[in-house]
Formats: C-alpha cells, sequence, structure tokens
C-alpha cells in the first residue's frame, strides 16, 4: 500500500526556515520521482519541487529558486524540501506526492500525503 506522510510544517517568521519531510512506504524511491506541491487558500494547486528517482535530476519552481532545495535519503525513504528565506507568501498546505515514473518531467502523480500546512507570519 502506496502511501505518503509529510511532516515538519508550522509557524515560522518571515525569514525564517523550515525543512519539510515526506516518509515513503509502499513502494520505494529507487524507481519513483517525488514531487512537492502547494496549495495557498484560494489559489490553484502549484508545483514547487521534483526529485527524480534514479537520474538525480531536481526541479524547483522559479518562485522558489534560490530558497527552497529538494533532497533524498533513500536509505530512510524520505524525501526533504529545504525552505530558506521563508515569505508570507509561502504560506500554503504542501503535499508530496509520488509519480508514475522515475523522472520528474511530464510526470503525473496519483498518490499523494495528507499535507502539512506551513505558515510565514510575524
Amino acid at each position: 500500500q502506496v502511501q505518503l506522510v509529510e511532516s515538519g510544517g508550522g509557524l515560522v517568521q518571515p525569514g525564517g526556515s523550515l525543512r519539510l519531510s515526506c516518509a515513503a512506504s509502499g513502494f520505494s524511491l529507487d524507481y519513483y520521482a517525488i514531487g512537492w506541491f502547494r496549495q495557498a487558500p484560494g489559489k490553484e494547486l502549484e508545483a514547487v519541487s521534483c526529485i527524480g528517482s534514479t537520474d538525480g535530476v531536481t526541479y524547483v519552481a522559479d518562485s522558489a529558486k534560490g530558497r527552497f532545495s529538494i533532497s533524498k535519503d533513500n536509505a530512510k525513504n524520505t524525501v526533504y524540501l529545504q525552505m530558506h528565506s521563508l515569505k508570507p507568501e509561502d504560506t500554503a498546505i504542501y503535499y508530496c506526492a509520488r509519480a508514475n515514473q522515475s523522472r520528474c518531467k511530464s510526470a503525473e502523480f496519483a498518490s499523494w500525503g495528507q499535507g502539512t500546512q506551513v505558515t510565514v507570519s510575524s
């Protein structure tokens, strides 16, 4: 049974940092790309970042470039989203999802976690 569990969200002041974790079970990160998405209130779902399973290729949205980075620990079957210099506009529910393939490009994401809330506010 495929399961993705996000953690690490919370309330942080502008300029602060958070590291989100996505613990995967029921499959191996060796074979599937994992993406991070976010949805702010009243806004559409936005792709934030993605990491391929074997090619190591990563993607980061323009809105997060230079501030967010994605990484994974295959031994722990966990993907991380490190976020620095957080802004109020980063406030959203962050979800991780499993792609249907090993690469991020043109991937579809069918399995999703429950999300973790990130709030950036002073």
